[in-house]
């Protein structure tokens, strides 16, 4: 499993999906990181409570898995309010999004994930909803259309996404409650959110298993919880706590390894190293010869190799860095070495 969200069915998908709801954060101070935001989040909160209004608009963005949803139903439980969710690629006509906000009742939180997604034509319906409160819905076609005017009840649009570069500076323009960037979690904010959700998970973890699994998370909570699980699932049948001994071997059987790299992470950087000698490659030709999509090179597997300094994006390619074939146990050609 990587860092996109698999589909659940059946009786054990919902057990899943319910678990997945019981370790996330329901109050402000189970919310590990991200403290600035956090704050700013409180002053536009409270400020918006004391003149009685909805909250401006705001925009949340990073790499999957750092808490962008956890933040909106953290920020609608603190208005007392509800929140309607959708994502982007939901939202498929102008009638869908219409729907949407004239079903949303006062002070209600709407939340869009991946709303870098959204198409032109429903992305222009949005903004003078986001602006005045108001849904300009034309009725008919050629010189007989013509345009109704609805009034909305006021709301929050709260949106996320992983994709900031692709959101047109219109709509990026309209969140005036603010532009939000998440960060990667630092190793002892990890070890905190394991230690709590271990808690939750009913389940004793010994403080190595606790740094081993901390490690190998990405520094992203979702993943952190991920690996949790499998190792708790190692643990239970060993009929044991999870000791450093278990999360090794639980972390090993997904094929996690010590720096948090997957299968598939790793496959990327042996490509680029045994099919093109490290390097420069396309974007393209890499996503052939690896069989994957090129967004998903691009947003799911590069953002980590590059932030732990295993690949490097150049004008002329993607470059494996000396780490990576440290990492891997390779060695580079003589070419590469001059």
């Amino acid at each position: 499993m990587e860092e996109g969200v698999t589909e659940n069915t059946g009786p054990q998908g919902t057990v899943e999906a319910n678990l997945d709801q019981t370790l996330r954060p329901h109050k402000w101070d189970e919310y590990i990181g991200q403290e600035n935001i956090k704050e700013n989040l409180r002053v536009l909160i409270q400020a918006a409570m004391e003149r009685n209004h909805a909250p401006e608009h705001t925009l949340l963005y990073g790499p999957p898995g750092l808490g962008k949803t956890t933040l909106a139903y953290l920020i609608a439980k603190e208005l007392n309010t509800n929140v309607k969710a959708t994502a982007g690629p939901v939202i498929e006509r102008v009638g869908d999004l219409a729907a949407v906000l004239t079903n949303l009742n006062a002070g209600d939180i709407l939340f869009i994930d991946e709303i870098h997604r959204l198409n032109k034509s429903v992305e222009e319906l949005l903004y003078p909803a986001m602006e005045s409160g108001k849904l300009d819905i034309i009725v008919g076609k050629g010189p007989s259309a013509r345009t109704i005017e609805l009034g909305l009840p006021p709301f929050t649009l709260i949106g996320a996404t992983t994709r900031i570069a692709l959101i047109s500076s219109p709509l990026r323009s309209r969140f005036s409650g603010g532009v939000y960037q998440l960060e990667f979690y630092s190793n002892d904010e990890i070890k905190t959110i394991l230690e709590r959700s271990s808690k939750l998970l009913d389940v004793q973890i010994e403080k190595d298993a606790t740094n081993e699994i901390a490690q190998r998370s990405r520094q992203t909570p979702r993943t952190a919880n991920y690996l949790l699980k499998r190792c708790r699932d190692v643990a239970q049948l060993n009929r044991s706590a999870i000791t450093k001994e278990v999360a090794e071997k639980g972390l090993t059987m997904i094929g996690v390894d010590e720096l948090g790299l997957t299968v598939s992470d790793r496959r990327i950087l042996e490509v680029i190293i045994e099919k093109f000698d490290g390097g420069p490659v396309g974007l393209k030709t890499l996503a052939a010869a690896a069989l994957e999509e090129e967004e998903t090179i691009e947003g799911v597997y590069e953002p980590y190799l590059m932030q732990e300094g295993l690949l490097e994006r150049t004008p002329r390619g993607r470059v494996a860095t000396p780490r990576a074939y440290a990492h891997l146990g390779k060695t580079p050609t003589q070419e590469r070495l001059v």
